[in-house]
């Protein structure tokens, strides 16, 4: 099973950009999408009766927004404040967290497509944000851990967990997605027995990052981030075959400011 996930940076604009073509060639079964950042009906027009689709969007208009998009049938969707049992969740949490579960031929597995807040160092507000965000995903994450066996995570965290996952971190020590409180969030969820499917692949080594600015150099320097994970329980990640990043070839060729996350799980 070929699970995917990519922050479009807005999909209208990645549909035009090639978006559609990278799905042709890469043939997924599952992609799950961050900052959609469009009405329910884009992508439902946009892929038919070939994929079956469940989704939230934000309550900020044009802000946001997650989706999971698979190739057979999606169940027990829960989005927002139904997964993460806030019942008064603020408007800035949503378009940030939908789940379903997919079919594989070794049975279920329930799939997440989460994307985080950014924050910002000079906003204590926006920070505070962020952090009530990852405290109620982390209740999720040891709810979903205790109730399926096969469950992955996936999307834009906006946190980079180690020096390995920055170019430049001794200049972002300080940085939103770089501070020791977002950094000790994966630490726990790790400690909890979920697995960093990318980092495991790639080893002890910078990058490969996900993630590179519109601005200046950064995609032709690879002055990256490694912020877009699929976090897999135990299970799960133990039938991991492949993981890579999608990089575009040139800057040219970028039809978001992330590359896709890539697993083939032996299912």
């Amino acid at each position: 099973m070929r699970v995917a996930s990519v922050n479009v940076n807005g999909v209208r604009a990645s549909l035009r950009k090639g978006m559609l073509e990278w799905i042709e060639q890469t043939q997924p079964d599952v992609i799950c999408l961050q900052e959609v950042r469009a009405p329910e009906d884009i992508l439902t027009a946009n892929f038919g009766e070939e994929w079956q689709v469940v989704q939230q969007v934000s309550e900020q208009k044009g802000r946001n927004g997650v989706a999971i998009l698979a190739r057979t049938d999606l169940s027990d969707p829960l989005a927002g404040a139904e997964a993460l049992g806030d019942t008064a969740l603020a408007a800035t949490h949503t378009g940030r967290w939908v789940e379903a579960t997919v079919q594989s031929p070794s049975g279920p597995v329930r799939v997440v497509s989460v994307y985080v807040h950014s924050g910002n160092v000079d906003k204590p507000e926006s920070m505070a944000d962020k952090y009530a965000f990852l405290d109620l995903m982390t209740e999720r994450l040891a709810a979903l851990a205790a109730e399926y066996e096969h469950v992955v995570v996936m999307g834009d965290i906006n946190t980079a967990h180690t020096n390995n996952d920055i170019k430049n971190w001794k200049g972002n020590l300080k940085s939103a997605g770089f501070l020791p409180e977002e950094r000790a969030y994966l630490d726990r969820w790790l400690e909890a027995g979920w697995v960093d499917t990318h980092r495991v692949h790639a080893g002890d080594q910078p990058g490969p990052y996900t993630w590179w600015s519109m601005r200046g150099k950064a995609f032709d320097n690879d002055a990256g981030w490694r912020i877009d994970y699929q976090l897999a329980t135990p299970a799960l990640a133990a039938t991991v075959a492949d993981v890579r990043v999608d990089r575009a070839v040139d800057y040219a060729s970028r039809w978001s400011d992330h590359a896709p996350l890539v697993v083939d799980y032996t299912l």
